[in-house]
């Protein structure tokens, strides 16, 4: 384009010095308004590349005032770039309404509810995985695990967690299915063991009474028994299962708030904890975890990878639907990038002044004038044309007013 350029000054270079040699020696009419327009192409020509070259460096390498811009305004561009940016991009209301029009959640649901776009991502996290897994060492992580994990849970009280989450189990409801599992179970126990009930009442009978008379009793006492647990399986309301009820809810509150359960508590989280099966566990912990990640990431066909993909997909639908959660989750992608915003803006806009500073002036004007310089080239093209057309008009107009 420079060449271009530069054809377009030398052309209307010959083209003035042929019409002025038609003009003077050879007096052909019309010659002056070739010859001005040729003239007026070549001025524009020059100050269009005076004005362009002056840009990026000094022209024909004489230090004249204001030019070189770019080279010697660097780093005021770098500080300027930056708070335009910080200005106009990371302001929290504009990065609010960006996120809002965008509507991130509804776009990551469609996307991750599709198959291959499940795949893909469970396929970098497994492959995340493990490289992770891969690089730690096996005795750093087995130490962690046993000194600080173990340790930390040997530091948290039990009782109080654990409490309030009974309270909450018992405020759903929730417990009622275990409480009907127990109930099941004790009666079919019932019914299976009437030959332990005859065995007890025998054992415990005196020895002068009949034979015939124990056995009435304990077939009295099996009926009984049954019918009881019968009636407490069959029976939502039965005074057992309330009494069961008021039990965990007076449990869960000791758990809270009585020293003693809570201290009774503590010492069962210590026996279970200091089991041998269980620090057998805890110290395999980590190599099952380790052989789980490397078997997913072998096998595409691993059942914890499609568990994990198949959840990402249930999840995808799930944001498709459930409007009330994509609100939610779009306003905690807000209100983080908010924060983000307010309170690393200026490390941001740091970030750019910085770099650009660093940047060598001479190449930072080489690599921005290749990337608009072919556009400025047409400056001086236009220059050129517009400057003839001037000169073309101006020299008409003053024949026709003097002459």
């Amino acid at each position: 384009m420079k060449a271009v350029a530069t054809g377009f000054l030398l052309g209307a270079t010959v083209v003035f010095f042929v019409a002025k040699y038609f003009e003077v020696v050879r007096g052909v009419p019309g010659a002056d308004y070739v010859r001005a327009a040729a003239e007026a192409g070549m001025v524009g020509a020059l100050a269009d590349w005076f004005a362009v070259t002056a840009l990026f460096r000094h022209p024909l390498r004489i230090p004249i005032p204001h030019t070189a811009i770019i080279p010697r305004k660097k780093d005021m561009i770098g500080d300027s770039l930056g708070d335009f940016v910080g200005e106009n991009f990371l302001s929290e209301s504009v990065v609010r309404d960006k996120l809002e029009r965008i509507g991130v959640s509804e776009s990551v649901g469609r996307w991750i509810a599709e198959q291959q776009n499940a795949d893909r991502i469970t396929t970098e996290l497994v492959t995340a995985a493990r490289a992770l897994v891969t690089v730690l060492r096996d005795e750093d992580v087995q130490n962690v695990i046993e000194t600080v994990a173990v340790r930390k849970l040997m530091e948290i009280p039990v009782g109080p967690p654990m409490g309030k989450a009974l309270e909450g189990v018992l405020a759903d409801g929730a417990h009622r299915r275990l409480v009907d599992l127990v109930c099941d179970r004790a009666y079919d126990w019932v019914a299976d063991n009437q030959e332990m009930v005859l065995r007890v009442v025998h054992d415990r009978a005196p020895s002068w009474t009949p034979r015939f008379v124990d056995d009435l009793v304990a077939d009295k006492l099996f009926a009984e028994i049954r019918g009881y647990a019968w009636a407490v399986k069959t029976d939502p309301e039965h005074p057992l299962r309330h009494a069961v009820d008021r039990y965990l809810a007076e449990f869960a509150r000791d758990l809270q708030h009585d020293e003693t359960t809570m201290e009774r508590a503590e010492q069962v989280k210590r026996q279970v904890v200091e089991h041998p099966e269980v620090q057998h566990f805890i110290g395999r912990a980590w190599t099952v975890v380790k052989s789980m990640v490397l078997d997913a990431a072998d096998d595409p066909s691993n059942e914890l990878r499609l568990r994990g993909r198949d959840g990402l997909m249930a999840f995808g639908r799930r944001l498709g639907r459930d409007a009330e959660l994509r609100a939610k989750l779009d306003g905690w992608l807000a209100d983080a990038a908010s924060y983000v915003v307010r309170h690393y803006r200026h490390q941001i806009t740091t970030l750019i002044t910085e770099t650009v500073a660093r940047w060598d002036a001479e190449e930072t004007s080489r690599k921005i004038e290749l990337q608009v310089g072919r556009d400025l080239q047409w400056i001086r093209i236009n220059g050129t044309v517009v400057g003839a057309l001037a000169g073309l008009v101006i020299h008409a107009v003053g024949e026709l007013v003097i002459g």
